[in-house]
Protein backbone atom coordinates (compact mmCIF):
# COMPACT_ATOMS: atom_id res chain seq x y z
CA UNK A 1 0.00 0.00 0.00
CA UNK A 2 1.09 3.24 -0.80
CA UNK A 3 0.09 6.57 1.59
CA UNK A 4 -0.12 10.09 0.30
CA UNK A 5 -0.39 12.75 2.72
CA UNK A 6 -0.37 16.67 1.72
CA UNK A 7 2.22 17.99 0.39
CA UNK A 8 4.26 20.30 2.96
CA UNK A 9 4.64 23.37 -0.05
CA UNK A 10 3.24 25.83 1.95
CA UNK A 11 2.20 26.23 6.13
CA UNK A 12 -1.30 24.38 6.56
CA UNK A 13 -3.73 26.34 8.12
CA UNK A 14 -4.64 25.34 11.71
CA UNK A 15 -8.26 24.27 11.49
CA UNK A 16 -10.77 27.03 12.56
CA UNK A 17 -14.16 26.10 14.23
CA UNK A 18 -17.01 27.10 11.12
CA UNK A 19 -19.02 29.34 13.52
CA UNK A 20 -16.09 31.50 14.50
CA UNK A 21 -15.72 32.05 10.58
CA UNK A 22 -19.57 32.87 10.82
CA UNK A 23 -19.77 35.07 13.94
CA UNK A 24 -16.91 36.88 12.86
CA UNK A 25 -18.58 37.20 9.41
CA UNK A 26 -22.00 38.35 10.73
CA UNK A 27 -20.02 41.80 12.90
CA UNK A 28 -18.75 42.61 9.91
CA UNK A 29 -21.03 42.26 7.39
CA UNK A 30 -24.33 43.05 9.10
CA UNK A 31 -26.65 44.88 7.05
CA UNK A 32 -25.06 43.20 3.84
CA UNK A 33 -27.33 40.59 2.33
CA UNK A 34 -26.76 37.07 3.65
CA UNK A 35 -29.18 34.65 1.68
CA UNK A 36 -32.49 34.94 -0.82
CA UNK A 37 -34.66 32.55 -1.64
CA UNK A 38 -34.41 32.68 -5.58
CA UNK A 39 -37.93 31.18 -5.83
CA UNK A 40 -39.96 33.96 -3.82
CA UNK A 41 -37.15 36.71 -3.40
CA UNK A 42 -37.40 36.57 0.61
CA UNK A 43 -34.35 37.75 2.09
CA UNK A 44 -31.96 37.88 5.27
CA UNK A 45 -29.38 40.05 6.02
CA UNK A 46 -25.96 38.66 8.07
CA UNK A 47 -28.02 40.85 11.07
CA UNK A 48 -31.25 39.53 10.50
CA UNK A 49 -29.97 35.93 9.94
CA UNK A 50 -28.43 36.44 13.80
CA UNK A 51 -31.35 37.55 14.90
CA UNK A 52 -33.57 35.09 13.89
CA UNK A 53 -31.08 32.21 14.90
CA UNK A 54 -30.91 34.05 18.60
CA UNK A 55 -35.21 34.05 18.26
CA UNK A 56 -34.51 30.40 17.58
CA UNK A 57 -32.35 29.94 20.80
CA UNK A 58 -35.09 31.37 22.62
CA UNK A 59 -37.78 28.78 21.45
CA UNK A 60 -35.42 25.94 22.08
CA UNK A 61 -34.53 27.04 25.63
CA UNK A 62 -38.02 27.58 26.31
CA UNK A 63 -39.31 24.43 25.34
CA UNK A 64 -36.32 22.76 27.09
CA UNK A 65 -34.17 21.67 24.35
CA UNK A 66 -30.90 20.71 25.80
CA UNK A 67 -27.44 20.40 24.38
CA UNK A 68 -27.07 17.38 23.06
CA UNK A 69 -30.28 16.95 22.12
CA UNK A 70 -31.37 16.20 18.38
CA UNK A 71 -33.22 18.69 16.14
CA UNK A 72 -34.47 17.21 12.63
CA UNK A 73 -34.49 19.06 9.45
CA UNK A 74 -36.55 18.38 6.66
CA UNK A 75 -37.63 20.98 3.77
CA UNK A 76 -36.65 22.28 0.51
CA UNK A 77 -34.03 24.80 0.17
CA UNK A 78 -34.57 27.69 1.87
CA UNK A 79 -33.33 30.64 3.56
CA UNK A 80 -35.13 29.39 6.77
CA UNK A 81 -34.05 25.54 6.98
CA UNK A 82 -30.71 27.38 6.24
CA UNK A 83 -31.03 29.62 9.63
CA UNK A 84 -33.19 26.24 11.38
CA UNK A 85 -29.93 24.61 10.92
CA UNK A 86 -27.09 27.17 11.99
CA UNK A 87 -30.07 27.75 15.10
CA UNK A 88 -29.33 24.44 15.75
CA UNK A 89 -25.75 23.35 15.30
CA UNK A 90 -25.04 27.32 17.48
CA UNK A 91 -27.24 25.95 20.26
CA UNK A 92 -24.68 23.17 20.18
CA UNK A 93 -27.86 20.83 19.76
CA UNK A 94 -27.20 17.75 17.19
CA UNK A 95 -28.94 18.80 13.42
CA UNK A 96 -30.48 15.65 12.17
CA UNK A 97 -30.34 16.39 7.99
CA UNK A 98 -33.47 14.46 6.24
CA UNK A 99 -33.42 15.12 2.34
CA UNK A 100 -37.03 16.26 1.54
CA UNK A 101 -36.84 13.81 -1.17
CA UNK A 102 -37.41 11.15 0.43
CA UNK A 103 -41.03 9.38 1.31
CA UNK A 104 -43.24 10.16 4.15
CA UNK A 105 -42.82 6.76 5.26
CA UNK A 106 -38.90 7.63 5.25
CA UNK A 107 -39.04 10.59 6.88
CA UNK A 108 -40.97 8.95 9.76
CA UNK A 109 -38.49 6.41 10.38
CA UNK A 110 -35.72 8.50 9.94
CA UNK A 111 -36.89 10.73 12.80
CA UNK A 112 -37.86 7.99 15.07
CA UNK A 113 -34.31 6.60 14.29
CA UNK A 114 -32.35 9.49 15.41
CA UNK A 115 -34.10 10.08 18.46
CA UNK A 116 -35.27 13.55 17.66
CA UNK A 117 -36.90 15.61 20.51
CA UNK A 118 -37.87 18.29 17.64
CA UNK A 119 -39.08 18.24 13.85
CA UNK A 120 -37.89 21.48 12.21
CA UNK A 121 -40.33 20.96 8.99
CA UNK A 122 -40.57 23.13 5.80
CA UNK A 123 -44.50 24.01 4.84
CA UNK A 124 -44.42 22.03 1.39
CA UNK A 125 -43.13 19.23 3.49
CA UNK A 126 -45.74 19.07 5.89
CA UNK A 127 -48.69 19.31 3.53
CA UNK A 128 -47.67 15.10 3.12
CA UNK A 129 -46.86 14.23 7.04
CA UNK A 130 -49.39 13.02 8.96
CA UNK A 131 -48.75 14.35 13.04
CA UNK A 132 -49.89 11.23 14.21
CA UNK A 133 -47.15 8.96 12.74
CA UNK A 134 -44.40 11.49 14.45
CA UNK A 135 -46.09 11.91 18.11
CA UNK A 136 -42.56 10.48 19.51
CA UNK A 137 -41.14 14.25 19.29
CA UNK A 138 -41.55 16.69 21.45
CA UNK A 139 -42.78 19.51 19.38
CA UNK A 140 -43.36 19.77 15.44
CA UNK A 141 -42.46 23.42 14.60
CA UNK A 142 -42.87 25.07 10.68
CA UNK A 143 -39.15 25.87 9.46
CA UNK A 144 -40.67 29.32 7.75
CA UNK A 145 -42.77 30.41 10.18
CA UNK A 146 -42.00 29.11 13.68
CA UNK A 147 -45.54 28.08 14.02
CA UNK A 148 -46.25 24.77 16.35
CA UNK A 149 -47.41 22.25 14.07
CA UNK A 150 -47.50 19.71 17.24
CA UNK A 151 -46.83 20.12 21.38
CA UNK A 152 -46.23 17.15 23.06
CA UNK A 153 -48.07 18.47 26.35
CA UNK A 154 -49.50 22.02 27.60
CA UNK A 155 -45.91 22.99 28.60
CA UNK A 156 -44.81 23.08 25.38
CA UNK A 157 -48.01 24.52 23.56
CA UNK A 158 -47.60 27.37 26.58
CA UNK A 159 -43.90 27.94 26.37
CA UNK A 160 -44.31 28.52 22.41
CA UNK A 161 -47.15 30.65 23.20
CA UNK A 162 -44.94 32.94 25.04
CA UNK A 163 -41.26 32.45 24.01
CA UNK A 164 -41.73 35.74 21.52
CA UNK A 165 -42.38 37.70 24.27
CA UNK A 166 -39.27 35.87 26.25
CA UNK A 167 -37.03 37.21 23.32
CA UNK A 168 -38.22 40.87 24.35
CA UNK A 169 -36.97 39.98 27.96
CA UNK A 170 -33.95 38.80 27.25
CA UNK A 171 -32.91 41.24 24.48
CA UNK A 172 -34.59 44.35 26.24
CA UNK A 173 -32.48 46.34 24.50
CA UNK A 174 -32.79 44.96 20.81
CA UNK A 175 -30.23 42.75 19.36
CA UNK A 176 -27.07 43.75 17.57
CA UNK A 177 -23.59 42.62 16.35
CA UNK A 178 -22.17 42.05 20.72
CA UNK A 179 -24.60 39.25 21.04
CA UNK A 180 -23.57 36.86 18.44
CA UNK A 181 -21.03 34.78 20.39
CA UNK A 182 -21.51 31.04 19.68
CA UNK A 183 -19.53 27.53 21.62
CA UNK A 184 -16.07 27.07 19.40
CA UNK A 185 -15.03 25.10 21.91
CA UNK A 186 -16.50 21.68 21.23
CA UNK A 187 -14.39 20.51 18.04
CA UNK A 188 -15.40 16.86 18.92
CA UNK A 189 -19.03 16.67 19.99
CA UNK A 190 -21.41 16.07 17.22
CA UNK A 191 -23.04 18.11 14.69
CA UNK A 192 -25.01 16.87 12.51
CA UNK A 193 -26.34 13.31 11.61
CA UNK A 194 -26.66 13.19 8.10
CA UNK A 195 -28.50 10.29 6.73
CA UNK A 196 -27.24 9.74 3.57
CA UNK A 197 -28.74 9.43 -0.08
CA UNK A 198 -26.70 6.36 -0.88
CA UNK A 199 -27.15 4.48 -4.70
CA UNK A 200 -26.51 1.38 -2.66
CA UNK A 201 -29.46 0.86 -0.38
CA UNK A 202 -31.09 2.30 2.90
CA UNK A 203 -29.89 5.33 4.31
CA UNK A 204 -27.25 5.30 7.04
CA UNK A 205 -26.81 8.32 9.95
CA UNK A 206 -23.50 9.41 9.09
CA UNK A 207 -22.20 11.55 12.63
CA UNK A 208 -20.01 14.74 11.57
CA UNK A 209 -18.63 16.43 14.15
CA UNK A 210 -18.24 20.23 14.76
CA UNK A 211 -14.17 19.14 13.93
CA UNK A 212 -14.83 17.39 10.44
CA UNK A 213 -17.20 20.44 9.33
CA UNK A 214 -14.67 23.21 10.13
CA UNK A 215 -11.90 21.08 8.98
CA UNK A 216 -13.64 21.50 5.29
CA UNK A 217 -14.75 25.01 5.68
CA UNK A 218 -11.25 25.47 7.05
CA UNK A 219 -9.76 24.35 3.57
CA UNK A 220 -12.31 26.27 1.59
CA UNK A 221 -11.30 29.46 2.81
CA UNK A 222 -7.65 28.83 3.09
CA UNK A 223 -7.61 27.64 -0.59
CA UNK A 224 -10.37 29.05 -2.28
CA UNK A 225 -11.00 32.39 -0.53
CA UNK A 226 -14.05 34.22 -0.81
CA UNK A 227 -15.36 37.37 0.12
CA UNK A 228 -18.27 39.94 1.12
CA UNK A 229 -19.66 40.70 -2.21
CA UNK A 230 -19.71 37.85 -4.27
CA UNK A 231 -22.62 35.56 -4.64
CA UNK A 232 -23.27 32.11 -5.58
CA UNK A 233 -26.46 29.88 -6.60
CA UNK A 234 -27.03 27.20 -4.37
CA UNK A 235 -28.86 24.03 -6.78
CA UNK A 236 -27.51 20.92 -4.35
CA UNK A 237 -29.60 19.39 -1.79
CA UNK A 238 -28.65 21.21 1.71
CA UNK A 239 -29.89 18.28 3.57
CA UNK A 240 -26.84 16.59 1.56
CA UNK A 241 -23.29 17.24 2.83
CA UNK A 242 -21.72 18.60 -0.83
CA UNK A 243 -24.57 21.51 -0.59
CA UNK A 244 -24.86 21.95 2.77
CA UNK A 245 -20.41 22.27 3.42
CA UNK A 246 -19.84 24.18 0.30
CA UNK A 247 -22.95 26.01 -0.98
CA UNK A 248 -23.70 27.03 2.24
CA UNK A 249 -21.32 27.01 5.86
CA UNK A 250 -18.33 28.08 3.59
CA UNK A 251 -20.15 30.85 1.32
CA UNK A 252 -21.32 32.50 4.61
CA UNK A 253 -18.00 31.87 6.42
CA UNK A 254 -16.55 34.36 3.53
CA UNK A 255 -19.10 36.54 3.73
CA UNK A 256 -20.83 35.70 0.09
CA UNK A 257 -24.41 36.43 -0.84
CA UNK A 258 -26.18 32.69 -0.86
CA UNK A 259 -29.57 32.28 -3.42
CA UNK A 260 -31.10 28.66 -2.71
CA UNK A 261 -33.20 26.91 -5.50
CA UNK A 262 -35.83 25.69 -3.71
CA UNK A 263 -36.01 22.41 -6.34
CA UNK A 264 -33.72 20.75 -8.67
CA UNK A 265 -33.86 23.11 -11.27
CA UNK A 266 -34.09 22.48 -15.06
CA UNK A 267 -31.73 23.54 -17.03
CA UNK A 268 -33.36 26.23 -18.34
CA UNK A 269 -34.41 27.92 -14.71
CA UNK A 270 -30.64 27.28 -13.53
CA UNK A 271 -29.19 29.18 -16.71
CA UNK A 272 -32.08 32.24 -16.03
CA UNK A 273 -30.98 32.43 -12.47
CA UNK A 274 -27.08 32.35 -13.06
CA UNK A 275 -27.66 34.74 -15.64
CA UNK A 276 -29.15 37.01 -12.91
CA UNK A 277 -27.14 36.30 -10.43
CA UNK A 278 -23.58 36.17 -11.75
CA UNK A 279 -22.35 33.94 -9.23
CA UNK A 280 -18.38 33.26 -8.60
CA UNK A 281 -18.66 29.47 -8.15
CA UNK A 282 -20.45 26.87 -9.49
CA UNK A 283 -20.86 23.57 -7.88
CA UNK A 284 -22.60 20.79 -9.25
CA UNK A 285 -22.98 17.44 -10.23
CA UNK A 286 -22.00 16.28 -13.83
CA UNK A 287 -25.24 15.71 -14.89
CA UNK A 288 -26.10 19.64 -14.69
CA UNK A 289 -22.79 20.07 -16.90
CA UNK A 290 -23.67 17.69 -19.47
CA UNK A 291 -26.82 18.28 -20.27
CA UNK A 292 -25.52 21.75 -20.41
CA UNK A 293 -23.08 20.66 -23.26
CA UNK A 294 -25.26 18.42 -25.16
CA UNK A 295 -28.42 21.16 -25.48
CA UNK A 296 -25.90 23.86 -26.46
CA UNK A 297 -22.77 23.22 -27.03
CA UNK A 298 -21.72 19.88 -28.71
CA UNK A 299 -24.45 20.39 -31.57
CA UNK A 300 -22.28 23.53 -32.58
CA UNK A 301 -18.50 21.65 -32.10
CA UNK A 302 -19.27 18.44 -33.77
CA UNK A 303 -20.72 20.77 -37.42
CA UNK A 304 -17.70 19.16 -39.87
CA UNK A 305 -16.41 22.63 -40.59
CA UNK A 306 -15.99 23.53 -36.84
CA UNK A 307 -14.56 19.87 -36.19
CA UNK A 308 -11.60 20.97 -38.66
CA UNK A 309 -10.99 24.20 -37.22
CA UNK A 310 -11.23 22.72 -33.36
CA UNK A 311 -7.58 21.37 -34.12
CA UNK A 312 -6.50 23.45 -36.24
CA UNK A 313 -3.48 25.89 -35.42
CA UNK A 314 -4.12 29.06 -35.04
CA UNK A 315 -7.48 29.19 -35.99
CA UNK A 316 -8.51 26.98 -33.20
CA UNK A 317 -7.59 29.75 -30.67
CA UNK A 318 -10.04 31.70 -32.03
CA UNK A 319 -13.25 29.00 -31.93
CA UNK A 320 -12.12 27.59 -28.66
CA UNK A 321 -12.41 30.99 -27.27
CA UNK A 322 -15.78 31.34 -29.00
CA UNK A 323 -16.96 28.43 -27.08
CA UNK A 324 -15.31 29.66 -23.85
CA UNK A 325 -17.30 32.79 -23.92
CA UNK A 326 -20.36 31.32 -24.79
CA UNK A 327 -20.25 29.25 -21.47
CA UNK A 328 -18.90 31.69 -19.44
CA UNK A 329 -21.79 33.66 -20.51
CA UNK A 330 -24.64 31.24 -20.35
CA UNK A 331 -23.11 30.63 -16.23
CA UNK A 332 -23.39 34.46 -15.58
CA UNK A 333 -19.81 36.07 -16.94
CA UNK A 334 -18.38 36.20 -13.18
CA UNK A 335 -17.60 32.82 -12.95
CA UNK A 336 -14.27 31.85 -11.50
CA UNK A 337 -14.71 28.07 -10.33
CA UNK A 338 -16.41 25.34 -12.05
CA UNK A 339 -16.55 22.32 -9.25
CA UNK A 340 -17.74 19.01 -10.44
CA UNK A 341 -18.35 16.19 -7.69
CA UNK A 342 -20.55 13.60 -6.63
CA UNK A 343 -19.97 11.48 -9.69
CA UNK A 344 -17.55 10.80 -12.83
CA UNK A 345 -17.49 13.48 -15.60
CA UNK A 346 -18.07 12.34 -19.14
CA UNK A 347 -14.68 11.91 -20.52
CA UNK A 348 -15.89 14.15 -23.95
CA UNK A 349 -17.50 16.75 -21.67
CA UNK A 350 -13.69 17.23 -19.72
CA UNK A 351 -12.05 16.94 -22.59
CA UNK A 352 -13.77 19.87 -24.31
CA UNK A 353 -13.61 22.12 -20.64
CA UNK A 354 -9.83 21.41 -20.80
CA UNK A 355 -9.39 22.45 -24.20
CA UNK A 356 -11.18 25.64 -24.17
CA UNK A 357 -8.81 26.27 -20.74
CA UNK A 358 -12.42 26.53 -18.42
CA UNK A 359 -11.95 27.34 -15.03
CA UNK A 360 -13.14 24.05 -14.02
CA UNK A 361 -11.91 20.78 -11.41
CA UNK A 362 -13.47 17.57 -10.44
CA UNK A 363 -13.00 17.22 -6.52
CA UNK A 364 -13.79 14.00 -4.95
CA UNK A 365 -15.64 13.43 -1.13
CA UNK A 366 -18.42 11.44 0.73
CA UNK A 367 -20.78 12.33 3.30
CA UNK A 368 -19.00 10.26 5.73
CA UNK A 369 -16.22 13.29 5.12
CA UNK A 370 -18.11 16.40 5.92
CA UNK A 371 -17.46 15.86 2.31
CA UNK A 372 -14.41 16.61 0.69
CA UNK A 373 -11.45 14.04 0.56
CA UNK A 374 -9.60 15.88 -2.84
CA UNK A 375 -9.57 18.84 -4.41
CA UNK A 376 -7.38 20.42 -7.17
CA UNK A 377 -7.39 23.91 -8.07
CA UNK A 378 -8.50 23.82 -11.96
CA UNK A 379 -4.67 25.60 -13.22
CA UNK A 380 -2.80 22.64 -11.77
CA UNK A 381 -5.78 20.34 -11.89
CA UNK A 382 -5.07 16.92 -14.10
CA UNK A 383 -7.39 15.99 -16.35
CA UNK A 384 -9.43 12.43 -15.17
CA UNK A 385 -8.38 12.90 -11.98
CA UNK A 386 -10.60 14.16 -9.05
CA UNK A 387 -7.73 16.10 -7.24
CA UNK A 388 -5.02 15.86 -4.54
CA UNK A 389 -6.02 14.94 -0.76
CA UNK A 390 -6.73 18.32 1.23
CA UNK A 391 -5.38 19.18 4.18
CA UNK A 392 -5.35 17.33 7.77
CA UNK A 393 -6.93 14.19 5.78
CA UNK A 394 -4.32 11.10 4.14
CA UNK A 395 -5.48 8.78 1.65
CA UNK A 396 -4.03 5.12 0.77
CA UNK A 397 -4.58 2.87 -2.12
CA UNK A 398 -4.95 -0.85 -0.64
CA UNK A 399 -3.06 -2.35 -3.91
CA UNK A 400 0.62 -4.04 -4.18
CA UNK A 401 1.37 -1.01 -6.65
CA UNK A 402 -1.36 1.98 -6.06
CA UNK A 403 0.27 3.76 -8.87
CA UNK A 404 -0.81 0.87 -11.32
CA UNK A 405 -3.15 -1.59 -9.83
CA UNK A 406 -6.65 -0.55 -8.96
CA UNK A 407 -7.04 -1.01 -4.91
CA UNK A 408 -9.97 0.31 -2.61
CA UNK A 409 -8.99 4.12 -1.64
CA UNK A 410 -8.62 4.37 2.20
CA UNK A 411 -8.39 7.86 4.51
CA UNK A 412 -7.70 9.09 7.63
CA UNK A 413 -7.81 12.39 9.24
CA UNK A 414 -9.94 15.48 10.71
CA UNK A 415 -13.11 15.13 8.21
CA UNK A 416 -13.55 11.49 8.81
CA UNK A 417 -16.83 10.72 10.81
CA UNK A 418 -17.17 10.10 14.05
CA UNK A 419 -19.20 6.44 12.88
CA UNK A 420 -22.64 5.66 12.06
CA UNK A 421 -25.67 6.32 14.31
CA UNK A 422 -26.86 3.72 16.36
CA UNK A 423 -25.19 1.28 13.66
CA UNK A 424 -22.08 -0.35 15.47
CA UNK A 425 -22.26 -2.86 12.84
CA UNK A 426 -21.91 -0.61 9.57
CA UNK A 427 -19.34 1.45 11.73
CA UNK A 428 -17.21 -2.09 12.62
CA UNK A 429 -17.10 -2.47 8.81
CA UNK A 430 -16.41 0.69 7.41
CA UNK A 431 -13.01 1.10 9.74
CA UNK A 432 -9.70 -1.30 9.69
CA UNK A 433 -8.23 -1.70 13.02
CA UNK A 434 -5.73 0.61 12.52
CA UNK A 435 -8.48 3.56 11.97
CA UNK A 436 -8.45 3.94 8.41
CA UNK A 437 -11.85 4.23 6.52
CA UNK A 438 -13.05 2.56 3.59
CA UNK A 439 -14.75 4.68 1.23
CA UNK A 440 -15.91 1.52 -1.23
CA UNK A 441 -14.32 3.53 -4.51
CA UNK A 442 -11.40 1.85 -6.18
CA UNK A 443 -8.54 3.92 -7.87
CA UNK A 444 -4.85 4.60 -8.00
CA UNK A 445 -2.94 7.99 -7.28
CA UNK A 446 -0.11 8.67 -9.46
CA UNK A 447 3.50 10.08 -8.46
CA UNK A 448 2.48 13.41 -7.46
CA UNK A 449 -0.36 12.95 -5.62
CA UNK A 450 -3.55 12.87 -8.00
CA UNK A 451 -6.49 10.56 -7.26
CA UNK A 452 -7.76 8.34 -10.36
CA UNK A 453 -11.18 6.92 -9.56
CA UNK A 454 -11.94 3.66 -11.64
CA UNK A 455 -15.34 2.84 -9.90
CA UNK A 456 -17.41 1.64 -6.89
CA UNK A 457 -16.07 -1.53 -4.85
CA UNK A 458 -19.84 -2.74 -4.94
CA UNK A 459 -20.13 -1.97 -8.64
CA UNK A 460 -17.08 -3.87 -10.23
CA UNK A 461 -18.09 -7.07 -12.32
CA UNK A 462 -15.96 -9.79 -12.57
CA UNK A 463 -15.44 -11.33 -16.08
CA UNK A 464 -15.72 -15.35 -16.94
CA UNK A 465 -11.42 -14.99 -17.75
CA UNK A 466 -10.61 -13.03 -13.89
CA UNK A 467 -10.96 -9.61 -15.25
CA UNK A 468 -12.19 -6.83 -12.92
CA UNK A 469 -14.78 -4.80 -14.99
CA UNK A 470 -15.57 -1.04 -14.06
CA UNK A 471 -18.81 -0.53 -15.23
CA UNK A 472 -18.71 3.27 -14.70
CA UNK A 473 -16.22 3.27 -17.19
CA UNK A 474 -17.99 1.55 -19.72
CA UNK A 475 -20.93 4.00 -19.41
CA UNK A 476 -18.66 6.89 -19.88
CA UNK A 477 -18.73 5.68 -23.53
CA UNK A 478 -22.17 4.83 -24.04
CA UNK A 479 -23.27 8.11 -22.99
CA UNK A 480 -21.28 9.44 -25.95
CA UNK A 481 -23.01 7.87 -28.63
CA UNK A 482 -26.00 9.65 -30.19
CA UNK A 483 -29.33 10.31 -29.33
CA UNK A 484 -27.82 8.61 -25.28
CA UNK A 485 -29.17 10.27 -22.33
CA UNK A 486 -28.15 8.21 -20.07
CA UNK A 487 -27.12 4.32 -19.59
CA UNK A 488 -26.56 1.75 -16.54
CA UNK A 489 -23.91 -1.50 -17.46
CA UNK A 490 -25.23 -4.19 -15.83
CA UNK A 491 -24.33 -8.15 -16.04
CA UNK A 492 -26.82 -10.71 -16.82
CA UNK A 493 -26.63 -14.21 -17.79
CA UNK A 494 -22.56 -13.67 -18.08
CA UNK A 495 -22.94 -11.27 -20.58
CA UNK A 496 -22.60 -7.28 -20.26
CA UNK A 497 -25.90 -5.51 -21.25
CA UNK A 498 -25.63 -1.46 -21.53
CA UNK A 499 -29.31 -0.64 -19.91
CA UNK A 500 -30.09 2.59 -22.00
CA UNK A 501 -32.52 6.39 -21.61
CA UNK A 502 -32.62 7.83 -25.17
CA UNK A 503 -33.77 10.64 -27.03
CA UNK A 504 -36.11 9.00 -28.48
CA UNK A 505 -38.10 11.70 -29.83
CA UNK A 506 -35.21 12.91 -32.08
CA UNK A 507 -34.48 9.82 -32.96
CA UNK A 508 -38.11 9.40 -34.67
CA UNK A 509 -37.64 13.44 -36.03
CA UNK A 510 -33.72 13.34 -37.45
CA UNK A 511 -33.88 9.27 -38.90
CA UNK A 512 -35.35 7.09 -40.84
CA UNK A 513 -34.28 3.96 -38.24
CA UNK A 514 -35.74 3.09 -35.26
CA UNK A 515 -34.35 3.91 -31.47
CA UNK A 516 -33.49 -0.01 -31.14
CA UNK A 517 -31.68 -0.17 -35.02
CA UNK A 518 -29.76 3.48 -33.68
CA UNK A 519 -28.54 1.50 -30.46
CA UNK A 520 -27.58 -1.72 -32.27
CA UNK A 521 -25.53 0.69 -34.34
CA UNK A 522 -24.30 2.45 -31.00
CA UNK A 523 -23.37 -0.68 -29.81
CA UNK A 524 -20.97 -1.71 -32.56
CA UNK A 525 -19.16 1.16 -32.00
CA UNK A 526 -18.84 1.00 -28.66
CA UNK A 527 -17.51 -2.09 -28.35
CA UNK A 528 -14.72 -1.16 -31.03
CA UNK A 529 -13.62 1.43 -28.45
CA UNK A 530 -13.09 -1.31 -25.02
CA UNK A 531 -11.17 -4.25 -24.40
CA UNK A 532 -12.33 -7.47 -25.65
CA UNK A 533 -13.38 -8.84 -21.92
CA UNK A 534 -15.53 -6.01 -21.22
CA UNK A 535 -17.81 -6.47 -24.78
CA UNK A 536 -21.31 -5.24 -24.21
CA UNK A 537 -23.75 -7.67 -25.54
CA UNK A 538 -26.36 -5.89 -26.60
CA UNK A 539 -28.17 -1.76 -25.53
CA UNK A 540 -31.38 -2.24 -23.87
CA UNK A 541 -33.49 0.52 -24.13
CA UNK A 542 -35.90 1.43 -21.29
CA UNK A 543 -38.66 3.53 -21.08
CA UNK A 544 -37.76 6.56 -18.15
CA UNK A 545 -34.82 7.98 -17.11
CA UNK A 546 -33.67 5.88 -14.24
CA UNK A 547 -34.13 6.55 -10.55
CA UNK A 548 -31.75 8.54 -8.64
CA UNK A 549 -30.75 10.34 -5.38
CA UNK A 550 -31.21 13.32 -4.68
CA UNK A 551 -27.63 14.31 -5.78
CA UNK A 552 -28.99 12.62 -8.69
CA UNK A 553 -26.95 9.39 -8.39
CA UNK A 554 -28.44 6.62 -10.25
CA UNK A 555 -29.77 4.17 -7.72
CA UNK A 556 -27.63 1.50 -9.85
CA UNK A 557 -29.01 -1.05 -7.06
CA UNK A 558 -32.35 -1.06 -8.51
CA UNK A 559 -31.11 -2.10 -11.79
CA UNK A 560 -28.32 -5.07 -11.21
Amino acid sequence: MYNFAPLKLYKMKENRHFLDYIQTTIRRDWKEPAMTDYDDGGEFTYGEMAERIARIHVLFKAIGLKKGDKVALCGRNSSHWAIAMLATVSYEAVAVSIMDAFTPESIYALVKHSDARVFMVGDVVWKNLKEEELNQVDAIICQNTLELYFGKNNDIKNAHASWDKLFTVEYPKGFDPTKVTYATDNFDEPAIINYTSGSTGDPKGVVLTHRNISSNVTFGQDKIPNQAGWSVVSMLPLAHMFGLTFEFLYQLAGGCHVYFLNRTPSPQVLLKALSEVHPYMILTVPLVIEKIFKKSIFPAIQKPLVKVLWHLPGINKVIRRKVYDKLMQAFGGNLKYLIIGGAALNHEVEKCLKQIKFPYCVGYGMTECAPLIAYTPWEHFKIRSCGKVVDRMQVKVDSENPQKVVGEIMVKGESVMNGYYKNQAATDAIFTEDGWMKTGDLGVIDADGNIFIRGRNKNMILSGNGQNIYPEEIEDKVNNMPYVIESVVVSRGGNLVALVYADTAAIKKETTHTPQEIMDMNCVKVNKLIPRYCKISSFELVEQEFAKTPKKSIKRFLYS
